[in-house]
């Protein structure tokens, strides 16, 4: 066993190792959240709807609204992610399995909601895609996924032998110096490629050419 498995608790390249960024009670606790703003958004809809149709007509109204936001809230709720192997699981009210070294595309998936920025892995095999939440930044500060998870997945992602499995291994390896460095969370390379989006959009993908300029110019 090496010491980097030996530093992670003992775990073998084959067990399952958690990929999850965020602990459970506090996915938990903003999934209520999304539930209940949700809801009172249902409820203030339904009711229009309700001065308006009638009683009937309303309580449809609101079921429509508020059935997918609580179904959504139940999933994240439920979401954990993991690695085995090179095959990456994510399961909610279901479980989808897609193989590092065997996706189909590679890319670098920039979120922005509430003030908060997350920078993901997202892997797309066959009809199945997973995003892989690499890093959450607020401000100068924030979370990153583990000096052992990010090893794995650079592992992982370097075993694919073409160029995009190589720059995103290099990516996460970079970034594992620069937190050896003791580098502040705004100079480590994901912080740094999560900041090149383009702020006011919920969700969007890195143009992978951006990705690749970026690692080649990292040290």
């Amino acid at each position: 066993m090496s010491p980097e498995e030996k530093s992670a608790g003992g775990k073998s390249p084959g067990e399952k190792l958690v990929l999850d960024l965020l602990d459970k009670a506090t996915v938990r606790k903003r999934a209520r959240m999304v539930a209940i703003g949700g809801i009172m958004v249902a409820l203030a809809f339904g009711a229009i709807v309700g001065l308006i149709g009638g009683r009937w007509p309303g309580v449809i109204a609101a079921l429509i609204v508020a059935v997918p936001v609580v179904l959504l809230a139940m999933s994240e709720a439920r979401r954990t992610v993991w690695l085995e192997g090179t095959r990456v699981n994510v399961r909610a009210f279901g479980t989808r399995t897609v193989d590092l070294t065997t996706a189909d595309t590679l890319d670098l998936l920039v979120t922005d909601l509430r003030g908060a920025r997350t920078v993901g892995l997202f892997v797309r095999g066959g009809k199945k895609a997973i995003n892989i939440a690499l890093s959450m930044y607020a401000g100068t500060g924030g979370r990153e996924l583990g000096i052992y998870q990010l090893r794995r997945l650079a592992d992982s992602l370097a075993s694919r032998g073409d160029t995009p499995g190589l720059v995103f291994s290099e990516l996460l390896v970079a970034q594992l110096r620069a937190e050896a460095r003791g580098l502040a969370a705004a100079d480590r390379p994901l912080y740094r490629l999560g900041s090149l989006a383009p702020s006011g959009r919920m969700a969007q993908k890195l143009h992978p050419d951006a990705v690749s300029k970026f690692v080649t110019s990292l040290d």
